[in-house]
């Protein structure tokens, strides 16, 4: 199977903390996304999105500052994984939260890099900076 990688950036006028809980809080993810969300705290925990549409572990966690998962759509591949990084800066508006995704089957590459945008970056910019 072909993958591309995806990688995006935003910025928030939000603090680092504000961000990140936003992306690991169950509760403010489901707010966002408009979809239920289970997300473990630990390293190794599991996590699901948009109620179950995606899934993944967590495999790196640095308070405030990094998130890693495995990462996959239901509709894809049974087995198949990506990776996702979030990078949290300090910006002179707020935080920037810098994304990468490896390993995307390529024929998914478009809708899950819209997705991204429509489905997290506005509606999280929306939530933080009311």
């Amino acid at each position: 199977m072909n993958t591309r990688n995806i990688k995006q950036s935003a910025t928030f006028k939000a603090s680092l903390h504000d961000v990140y809980e936003s992306l690991m809080d169950s509760d403010k993810h489901s707010q966002f996304t408009g979809g239920k969300a289970y997300i473990s705290r630990e390293t190794g925990g599991k996590f699901t999105a948009f109620d179950g549409y995606s899934e993944g572990i967590n495999l790196e966690l640095v308070q405030d500052r990094k998130i890693v998962q495995t990462w996959r759509a239901g509709d894809w591949p049974e087995g198949h994984y990506s990776q996702v990084t979030f990078l949290l800066e300090n910006s002179e508006d707020g935080t920037r939260l810098t994304f990468t995704q490896t390993g995307v089957p390529e024929e998914q590459y478009e809708d899950i890099s819209q997705g991204w945008r429509d489905y997290y970056w506005k509606p999280m910019k929306n939530m933080l900076e009311q």
